[in-house]
């Protein structure tokens, strides 16, 4: 079966053919450093870290580039807030998301340039968009004209009264039309120096659009296979790289655009903008939830969803997920058990053995594992269903249970069908490997811990009540006697944390 992938661009599903043979060129859209990362932005790399394992095992060579916007309004305001320079806090953030990748098995990103590190390149596009005339300078500005684009719209498929640029651009009272949007933007005077970059029209920071198409191209050339992000980004900052890269360079962009479903928790999309979930963005951070659920549990619970369908993100959810993932443990226990084998080791798996195996019933197993098999690379075929791939991955563990139960394996010795039962595990772990799961052993957090998280929320309550009833005394004495036992309380405008040591 061929590969297809959804194309945003043409709205269908299309086989994949790349650019060049052998080769795959990926573009991700990555995050703005500002603020400590959320799940949402985890999820877009853990899709594509799945995408680049399948495409890999396909038999691509695959270049995969995330990009980090470390220049922007926000980290100009959320810097000034903390009182550091734009770049420390770019590093900071950064560094942090990228320890939280490493722990949820994203290793093949193969280049994660900055914005910053590009200036020469954007300032370049600028000039030849300039010379197309394509782009004019306003006030030390510079402006894409949409105008000059007559294709602008192919990919969110928007009305030509329906594209106004996004709000992160600058007023529209120096634009010819509303929808042009910034390519350049002049230094403010209140900014700081760090963010003022020399061009041929002053100092000035680049506009959020034209970065990724600097970088896409830098990486991958002018033309490359896949471009990904949320399907929040389509319009316009997609649309906007499209029509900035394609005038520039006069040829095709990205071949496949693929987008992934929003992270919700109910019907809200999770945002740093939405005042409802700010307030729970402590609880969303990536290092909290790493820091309450296993990295392997937050991993499955991205690629139980087709990708281009919303991520439903809660307790819930997560305690639902973690059920699902026991599953698939408890058969590991059980191999281990009845084997003396650890399944976390590599072993034996079906296609080793399917040609000696003899009876009815032991071919009838083999070839109803390298069948789940199948099966499992038909859905990630089509069009990369991790979720219906998973689905399998469930099938197969019921079979290789019920195998073991009517051959009563737990109970007597046959180490030929224990044998056979073990390489159905080697087999399902292989195929788990191109989603990034089952790699190794799963760290089993200490059975405690959940229920002092616990015992602290309740403490917690019990303190605020206090304080809410006057009852300071009281509140104070909470604290103290937990400042005794070296726990820390801390009071912040979201609520009460708590920590361990100074």
């Amino acid at each position: 079966m061929s590969l297809k992938i959804y194309n945003t661009l043409t709205a269908n599903k299309e086989i994949f053919v790349p650019v060049r043979p052998g080769k795959v060129g990926i573009y991700l859209c990555g995050p703005t450093v500002y603020k400590p990362s959320h799940i949402g932005h985890a999820v877009g790399p853990i899709i594509f870290d799945a995408v680049k394992r399948y495409l890999s095992y396909k038999g691509f060579e695959v270049t995969w580039v995330v990009n980090i916007t470390d220049v922007d309004d926000k980290l100009i305001e959320e810097a000034a807030k903390q009182g550091c320079t734009v770049p420390e806090l770019a590093h900071r953030v950064t560094e942090n998301y990228l320890a939280a990748l490493e722990q949820l098995g994203v290793h093949g990103i193969d280049h994660m340039p900055l914005a910053s590190e590009h200036i020469g390149g954007i300032i370049a596009m600028c000039e030849r968009l300039i010379s197309r005339n394509a782009a004019y300078v306003s006030g030390g500005d510079v402006y894409f004209d949409v105008s000059a684009d007559a294709d602008y719209g192919k990919l969110s498929h928007r009305k030509p009264d329906e594209q106004q640029s996004g709000s992160r651009e600058l007023a529209s009272g120096q634009k010819r039309n509303p929808g042009d949007f910034a390519l350049w933007k002049a230094a403010k005077p209140d900014e700081p120096p760090e963010v003022q970059f020399d061009s041929p029209w002053g100092k000035g920071r680049p506009g959020w659009h034209i970065e990724c198409s600097v970088m896409a191209s830098h990486y991958l050339g002018e033309t490359f296979d896949i471009h990904g992000g949320g399907m929040d980004l389509i319009f316009p900052h997609h649309e906007n790289e499209i029509a900035q890269s394609e005038t520039c360079h006069g040829v095709p962009f990205a071949k496949y655009w693929m987008h992934n479903g929003l992270t919700r928790i109910g019907t809200k999309k999770i945002s740093k903008s939405d005042p409802e979930m700010a307030r729970r963005m402590g609880e969303l951070t990536l290092g909290n939830l790493l820091s309450k659920y296993s990295a392997e549990l937050l991993r499955f619970c991205v690629l139980s969803t087709q990708y281009r369908r919303p991520i439903e993100f809660s307790d819930e959810d997560l305690d639902a997920k973690r059920k699902g993932l026991e599953t698939f443990y408890r058969l590991f226990e059980r191999i281990q058990r009845i084997t003396g084998q650890d399944p976390y080791a590599s072993g034996t798996d079906l296609d080793q053995i399917h040609s000696s195996v003899n009876g009815e019933v032991e071919q009838a197993f083999v070839l109803a594992g390298l069948n789940h098999r199948a099966r499992f690379l038909e859905a990630m075929d089509d069009d990369f269903n991790t979720g219906g791939a998973i689905g399998v991955l469930f099938e197969l563990a019921g079979c290789i249970n019920r195998f073991m139960e009517e051959q009563r394996l737990d109970t007597r010795h046959d180490a030929r069908l224990a044998t056979l039962a073990a390489a159905a595990v080697q087999t399902m772990r292989s195929i788990a490997a191109m989603l990034g799961l089952f790699e190794q052993r799963p760290v089993r957090p200490d059975a405690s811990s959940g229920l002092v998280n616990q015992l602290m929320e309740v403490i917690i309550a019990v303190r605020a009540q206090a304080r809410s009833d006057k009852q300071f005394a009281l509140a104070d004495l909470i604290r103290d006697r937990l400042a005794a036992l070296d726990i820390r309380l801390e009071d912040r405008p979201e609520g009460t944390h708590w920590r361990q040591g100074r």
